[in-house]
């Protein structure tokens, strides 16, 4: 028996070269399976609060998909018959609004598009233009600290205490009229209805409950000086949730649209109980929810909307916070609010995992497969470095794809977020499938495959932000065609914003290999590589896996291998090892006697993850195999 190996010196050259490039890279492994945890990925969550400020085709070729434009605590006091609001930030002002010409804007313009308006539970709504605080006489409606003070109405200003109450309050009365359940949800009948202006509700389905009613005793001070109790605003709730549903049945109703991590557990200063037991905020809302609509037999809620603004004393912190919904092993920073949340003040609450704990209640108050799901309608990066800001927002929309989330919009909106929403948007398919690593808190891997199963992104995000790092992915429940496949990586990315199409943006294109359902990648620090590969059709052809086993020993190696073969190799058969790149290192034809062993002298490789070949007219199969010197 004979073996002939042939060294292919120029090849060997160049995987030597690769190897040296990433030997400052640390390695870590990523096992990809699809047929684990496959959840159908909400189009929703590539969304953002949005004023349409740029042309239609921007955001077509960014993928923005869903469109919060209630614009927070403007909604509240919106007027939808005369079109006008209350800005409760510019001294109570009222201001023309026309949700009806931005709303036929977008449905001519974005037929992708997903928009949330607003009801309005407060009971007041904007009424008269003619009462407003004179600013431009007053300081040419420059900004200054006093803008918050009541002075719609007739106030006077407080200069000399700016952040203090008006001197004067001005008399809500003269700007403001009653707004009852039947006039906020009579908007739908407007757009929708037999003698409305002629939108599709389809695209207008999500609906906020309102905007952080939970301080309204600080935002619109004006109507509400002191909070209204928690059960009174459920009931609000509930009137308009009913008379809504009654008008749309398909709508999506979004609540309670909670301010921040503390209001996700208190109600001003409330202590929650019914028949004697303490509940949490959001436990509360959920149960008298649930009891209602168990009693009335009509849906109250779709989606559980909260805000988050969270919290990162620095940007290695940042690169934590998409652990904040589900990880129960996630000690956050800026737990503040959970430790309230058995009534007194626990210190030892330090973990948050909101989105399973509102899961966990879901199921207990409504029960098993009641449909409501989870969403994010105002959130910021808590960073501004852009390479950080994308990799902290890729994060938390892989995060969300993989746990089923129905909508991300955020509120700051940073640079480096319009090239990652593109990466994501673009190239991520219609279902996450599992994704683990071995060091998941700094490098992640979120995969999704199409309707057809017959494409996969595999979305890579590396958070270290020093270190470039060598993933190997391994796949499983989904046959990749070997081959090279296009990578397309954010990174580095500049100060100034670098995304102006689908065209020409920062992405960066380079390939990968697969051999054997594996393949290697160096991924940057601060970085988000997308990996697009397809199901075996192509590639290259002489390395198509058989079903006929190897078995490779030691593995690892040093300078030599022995190869057990299977009998169907019995007769003249060719011996290729070729690297993770798919390029040819050694090769040799040996008469296999179709029993014995063979060994193979691999003192020239250097270390790494290499392939090992055989073909023959029988049969052709490959095994990875590692060098360790």
């Amino acid at each position: 028996m004979k073996n002939r190996f042939i060294k292919i010196s120029h090849l060997l050259a160049l995987v030597s070269s690769l190897l040296l490039t990433s030997v400052h890279a640390q390695y870590v492994t990523i096992t990809i399976d699809a047929a684990v945890n496959k959840k159908t990925v909400s189009p929703y969550i590539y969304g953002r609060n949005e004023s349409f400020d740029k042309p239609a085709e921007f955001y077509k070729d960014a993928g923005l998909r869903f469109a919060r434009m209630n614009a927070g605590n403007n909604a509240t006091k919106y007027n939808w018959r005369r079109k006008i609001t209350s800005h409760p930030d510019w001294y109570n002002n009222v201001y023309s609004y026309d949700w009806d010409a931005t709303s036929k804007n977008v449905e001519a313009n974005q037929p992708d598009m997903q928009v949330m308006w607003a009801f309005q539970l407060i009971g007041k709504v904007a009424s008269s233009k003619d009462y407003n605080f004179d600013d431009w006489s007053f300081n040419n409606s420059q900004w200054w600290e006093g803008v918050g003070q009541n002075l719609a109405g007739g106030g006077t200003p407080n200069t000399a205490n700016p952040t203090g109450k008006a001197l004067v309050e001005g008399d809500p009365s003269k700007y403001l009229m009653n707004w009852p359940a039947d006039s906020t949800v009579e908007i739908l009948n407007h757009w929708f209805g037999a003698n409305g202006i002629g939108l599709n509700k389809n695209k207008f389905l999500y609906w906020s409950m309102d905007n952080e009613p939970d301080i309204w005793n600080g935002t619109h001070d004006d109507v509400m000086p002191t909070l209204i109790p928690a059960s009174e605003f459920i009931d609000r709730f509930i009137e308009v949730a009913k008379k809504a549903r009654a008008l749309f049945s398909e709508i999506k109703i979004c609540g309670p649209v909670t301010t921040s991590e503390w209001q996700w557990y208190k109600w001003g200063d409330e202590g929650l109980t019914i028949d004697g037991k303490y509940y949490c905020w959001l436990e509360y809302f959920i149960k008298r929810l649930a009891d209602e609509q168990k009693a009335s037999g009509i849906r109250l809620l779709d989606v559980v909307d909260l805000h988050n603004y969270p919290y990162a004393p620095s940007d290695l912190d940042a690169l934590q916070l998409h652990r904040v919904y589900y990880d129960k092993n996630y000690v956050y920073p800026g737990a503040n609010g959970v430790k309230t949340i058995d009534g007194g003040w626990d210190n030892s609450q330090t973990k948050e995992y909101i989105f399973q704990r509102i899961n966990d209640w879901l199921t207990k108050y409504f029960g098993a497969n009641h449909g409501i799901t989870l969403g994010i309608s105002e959130w910021g990066p808590s960073s501004k470095n852009p390479n950080v800001c994308s990799v902290v927002y890729g994060s938390t929309l892989g995060t969300f794809a993989n746990n089923g989330v129905e909508l991300f919009s955020p509120w700051n909106w940073e640079t480096g977020m319009w090239e990652t929403l593109h990466l994501y948007s673009r190239y991520a398919k219609t279902y996450s499938v599992s994704s683990t690593s071995s060091l998941e808190n700094i490098v992640s891997a979120y995969t999704t495959v199409n309707e057809s199963a017959d494409s996969m992104t595999v979305i890579i995000v590396n958070r270290d932000m020093n270190t470039p790092r060598n993933a190997n992915i391994n796949i499983n429940g989904f046959s990749v065609g070997i081959g090279t496949y296009s990578a397309l990586e954010l990174s580095n990315l500049p100060a100034t914003e670098t995304f102006k199409s689908h065209t020409d943006n920062a992405l960066k294109k380079n390939i990968v290999t697969v051999i054997s359902n594996s393949f290697i990648i160096t991924v940057p620090p601060l970085s988000t590589t997308a990996v697009i590969l397809a199901k075996a059709t192509a590639g290259i052809s002489e390395l198509k896996n058989g079903n006929s086993e190897i078995k490779i020993f030691p593995d690892p190696a040093k300078d030599k291998i022995n190869v057990s073969l299977s009998p169907a190799f019995a007769g003249q058969t060719e011996i290729a090892v070729y690297d993770m790149m798919g390029r040819k290192i050694l090769n040799s034809f040996v008469d296999y006697n179709g029993y014995s062993p063979l060994s193979f002298d691999i003192s020239t490789l250097e270390n790494g993850v290499y392939i090992f070949s055989i073909k023959n007219k029988h049969d052709t199969s490959t095994q990875k195999f590692s060098v360790i010197k």
